[in-house]
């Protein structure tokens, strides 16, 4: 099987740093309708080469080009909240005196 593929990065219209990637010859017109409509509009970010040696920020290209094959596409969600800074914030705060 081949480990490239010309995919097609969109990033979403309601959520910050939520990207689809899909294979640029297919585009959106296979994504399920449940989906888009969370995702909301697709706005094109990029057209890449993705290779096994590609670097990606949150994902490894086998794992992007395996679930693109398999589903038809690769939905990253945004980074979690770092919890550190919750507790931060729930952490009880003594006065120093």
């Amino acid at each position: 099987m081949k480990q490239h593929l010309i995919v097609e990065i969109f990033r979403s219209s309601k959520h910050d740093e939520m990207y689809l990637y899909v294979e640029k010859s297919k585009g959106l017109k296979d994504i399920p309708e449940e989906l888009m409509s969370r995702f909301g509009k697709g706005i094109s970010a990029m057209t890449m080469l993705l290779t096994k040696e590609s670097k990606l920020a949150r994902a490894t290209p086998e794992t992007v080009i395996e679930a693109i094959r398999e589903k038809g596409f690769y939905l990253q969600l945004p980074p979690a909240k770092d919890d550190y800074l919750l507790d931060l914030y729930k952490a009880p705060t003594e006065a120093v005196y």
